[in-house]
């Protein structure tokens, strides 16, 4: 019987289990250019249309976006597989 899948935190592929990642999030505080910042507004008020749902802070959608970049950037990707 193999062994059950915990996630990315709690077995690797191999089924050994490693140590669990710390997952408590990290605050952080930063200053974006006011353009940046219209940008993101306006990009909040163009979602919140095409969805149908209130996007309320746009400030919160920086973290999706970055999470989104980040998966799709292939070369960072093939880098952190070199890295590991």
């Amino acid at each position: 019987m193999p062994l059950p899948k915990f996630g990315l935190k709690g077995a690797s592929p191999n089924g050994t289990f490693g140590p669990i990642a710390n997952d408590k999030p990290v605050k952080v505080s930063m200053e974006l250019p006011a353009e940046l910042h219209r940008d993101l507004t306006a990009y909040a008020e163009v979602l919140a249309r095409e969805t149908g749902q209130p996007v309320g802070d746009a400030v919160r959608l920086i973290v999706p976006m970055l999470e989104r970049f980040i998966a799709s950037d292939r070369g960072f990707a093939k880098a952190r597989r070199i890295s590991i």
